[in-house]
């Protein structure tokens, strides 16, 4: 069966490109689209998620976590409000967490005594929260996640639609995974600043572990600001902007079978 038979194009919007500190350039966040409607998106995090307002004019559907900094998850309380009082939404927000993350996202947005001042509400009483391991499925498609290089084992986590893209979150070098999980020319969205450091990747450290023909398929992001973005495109990179829109190929992800 041939999944992508007469499928809408594939893309990816950036709503947040920088890093902590770069509020201009948004927190990092993306929404992966199907026929320009948003189809999975990866992270929440608070001017990131007003971007995605603004775009869509609602909130996320489904969202998958990278791992659970604040730029990644401090839109969480604002979409718990506007789904637990929807009665449509309540519930409804499909949650994909990597399984080490749960508890760490809990004690960030969830652990809190009274999340309404009125009682008789838990905060995943808003969500539907699915646990992921190795792989989940979305929408009749297989993803991928598999760990990276940020703070400490276990604690984030990047992302592959097979055949279409590999986001990394926030990360050091990876080249053994990406050795794996990109091989099949996906495009790549890669943590990337002008200077590295003990939990993020600078460009001395992307040309020393990758190869070239690696680096040509990588859009950089998670940069401290518009200038250093600038500066990373002058040694001939690709570099995500706020609100642009990426193509995508088709995904080769495996597809379930109709039941």
């Amino acid at each position: 069966m041939d999944i992508n038979a007469g499928a809408a194009p594939w893309s990816l919007r950036l709503h947040g490109v920088g890093n902590a500190s770069a509020v201009a350039l948004g927190s990092p966040m993306a929404t992966i689209e199907r026929g320009g409607q948003p189809w999975l998106t990866i992270d929440c995090g608070a001017e990131g998620l007003t971007a995605y307002e603004q775009q869509y004019g609602g909130h996320p559907e489904a969202l998958f976590v990278t791992h659970v900094h604040l730029d990644h998850v401090a839109g969480f309380e604002r979409l718990f409000v506007s789904a637990y009082f929807n009665p449509e939404r309540r519930g409804r927000i499909r949650l994909y967490v990597p399984a080490p993350v749960v508890p760490l996202l809990h004690r960030r947005v969830g652990d809190y005594p009274n999340v309404l001042a009125e009682g008789g509400a838990n905060f995943w009483d808003a969500f539907q929260l699915v646990p992921v391991g190795e792989a989940f499925w979305h929408d009749g498609l297989r993803l991928e996640v598999f760990p990276v290089r940020h703070h400490w084992p276990d604690t984030a986590f990047g992302l592959r639609l097979q055949g279409s893209l590999v986001w990394s979150g926030d990360t050091r070098p990876i080249p053994e995974a990406l050795a794996r999980y990109a091989s099949e020319g996906e495009r790549i969205a890669h943590d990337c600043g002008l200077v590295g450091n003990p939990s993020h990747t600078g460009i001395d450290d992307l040309e020393r572990e990758y190869p070239a023909g690696l680096r040509q398929r990588m859009v950089l992001y998670h940069y401290a600001s518009a200038a250093d973005g600038d500066a990373l495109a002058a040694r001939g990179y690709a570099v995500g902007r706020p609100g642009q829109v990426l193509d995508l190929a088709p995904p080769t992800a495996p597809a379930a079978l109709p039941s």
